[in-house]
């Protein structure tokens, strides 16, 4: 059965696109730690990260590096922060945090709530720095 984000990458489902390639798709999450949270997908559905070829592992970075200076550049924050959990949806994904602090990348925080419009003024902040 097809996860969440293969819904997305296929099109099904609409997403607040950051980036996207061949192999990777890189969009806002709509339940998010802070404002400017990012999640990075590999197109292929592969349930944990290091089941991904070295190939595509090294390629992951590199296709996440310039967004995660575009959420750099975006947000007030001294880094950008990565995570990579993989226990919520069966396909290997990471997220990039806006971050002040280890506290912004717990899960078990409670989630924000944000507006489509408010999403869609957070895509145009990260893709503008793009």
């Amino acid at each position: 059965m097809a996860t969440i984000f293969s819904k997305i990458i296929s099109g099904e489902i609409p997403a607040c696109k950051i980036a996207e390639n061949d192999n990777f798709i890189a969009f806002l999450d709509v339940f998010p730690l802070v404002r400017g949270h990012v999640l990075v997908v590999p197109k292929t559905e592969v349930d944990k990260i290091f089941d991904h070829s070295d190939q595509i592992l090294s390629q992951w970075l590199v296709f996440a590096k310039p967004i995660a200076r575009a959420i750099e550049k975006a947000f007030d924050c001294k880094r950008c922060g990565i995570s990579v959990i993989g226990l919520e949806i069966p396909h290997a994904h990471m997220h990039l945090v806006p971050i002040n602090s280890a506290y912004d990348l717990d899960f078990t925080r409670p989630k924000l709530t944000v507006t489509p419009e408010e999403l869609a003024d957070i895509q145009g902040m990260i893709i503008g720095y793009l």
